[in-house]
């Protein structure tokens, strides 16, 4: 589960400053916890994984110090490091309203009628807002926001969630020349 992404060095010490990605940091970057490191694409860097050391707030930014970053130059090259927990499968979120990707990924997918979608293959996470990966019948993948009003239903009990789907959002769009082929085919074979 991504975490966090490291950010600008602050101060000589080794300590980053980490744009938090999860709804619990003080949880996720407590002393002693080990993340997954995954530097960015062409980085020199090269940690594969970081061990918190310590973390404070200043204001509303989480300043990390990691066992493996122990100055400034080290800090200046992890920036960008995205940050991934390992989740035990039987952990969930304490918000009931919550969900970790694990929980997600697998999930059928239908709309409000009832008609199957597809699967969630994936969660994208995004600066505004999350999103689902639905891997369509036809092998098509359509990105639906992670919003209430869009994923009104989220029941793991029963391994669905509910899409309240438009046209172009999962399902693609119809246009016109298509319902005038269709037609036209229609009324070739009634012939």
């Amino acid at each position: 589960m991504l975490v966090g992404r490291i950010g600008k060095p602050h101060g000589i010490r080794g300590f980053v400053t980490v744009e938090v990605r999860t709804d619990e940091p003080d949880r996720r970057f407590a002393e002693g916890t080990v993340l997954r490191a995954q530097p960015p694409k062409g980085s020199a860097y090269a940690a594969k994984q970081l061990t918190v050391e310590g973390a404070r707030w200043h204001g509303q930014v989480l300043q990390v110090a990691f066992e493996e970053i122990s100055d400034r130059n080290e800090a200046e090259a992890a920036r960008g490091t995205l940050l991934f927990a390992d989740v035990p499968a039987e952990e969930t979120p304490e918000d009931p309203d919550e969900y970790y990707d694990h929980q997600l990924i697998g999930l059928t997918a239908f709309d409000e009628e009832g008609r199957e979608l597809g699967t969630v293959k994936a969660l994208v996470h995004g600066g505004a807002q999350d999103l689902l990966t639905i891997r369509t019948p036809d092998r098509r993948d359509a990105l639906v926001p992670f919003v209430k009003a869009l994923v009104p239903v989220v029941d793991l009990a029963e391994k669905k969630v509910v899409i309240a789907d438009r046209p172009g959002l999962v399902t693609p769009f119809e246009d016109d020349a298509d319902k005038d082929a269709d037609k036209d085919a229609d009324e070739d074979a009634e012939k």
